[in-house]
């Protein structure tokens, strides 16, 4: 008789709470009932900060991609003017220590581009340097070159040289260098 009064007391609780629930106007839903939303923002939220992420690695790369796609230009730019410099040095004898302004054909070109060289001694100095700049495909080339008579002048370690070619090149034209936030540069130098 026990089992049967604790069965029946079972079922009277069972369904009078379901009758309550049917036939009352308060909404007897479970009280999870703003968990699905709760759990819809938690998601939605990792899936956001997950895209921002994945976002900011993405615009790094592409800003690493260009900063080495310019900094090929500036090297390019340089090694240009280096290799301009040896040209009218070794072909020409331009910037030779002991010919004279006289004997040097009057206007040099690079890239279609006159050079002014400035530093050209008028009396024999030892060493001088003379310069140019110019504009290769709208990239500056700022080139430097050292001539030394005298052993060892140039290069204490290295006695042997006697001509040293420096060049800077940027990835912006030689107007914009002091102006632009993002120009680079890289240089060559080449000794002999």
């Amino acid at each position: 008789m026990k089992k049967f009064t604790v069965y029946s007391l079972q079922f009277t609780e069972w369904t009078r709470r379901v009758f309550r629930c049917q036939l009352s106007t308060v909404n007897c839903q479970p009280r999870e009932r703003g968990f699905t939303l709760l759990l819809a923002a938690l998601v939605s939220s990792v899936v956001l900060a997950l895209g921002v992420s994945i976002f900011e690695i993405a615009l790094k790369q592409v800003s690493l991609s260009s900063m080495g796609r310019e900094s090929q230009f500036a090297f390019y730019a340089a090694d240009t003017g280096a290799e301009c410099a040896l040209y009218w040095d070794v072909r020409w004898n331009y910037f030779a220590t002991t010919t004279p302004s006289s004997v040097v054909p009057p206007q040099p070109k690079c890239a279609t581009q006159s050079l002014n060289a400035l530093g050209r001694p008028t009396s024999p100095t030892d060493p001088y340097t003379m310069t140019f700049q110019f504009d290769p495909s709208n990239k500056c080339a700022q080139v430097s070159i050292k001539k030394c008579a005298a052993v060892g002048l140039c290069d204490p370690e290295n006695p042997q040289i006697h001509t040293v070619i420096h060049a800077d090149g940027f990835n912006t034209s030689c107007a914009t260098i002091s102006t632009s936030a993002r120009a680079l540069q890289r240089s060559v130098e080449i000794q002999y």
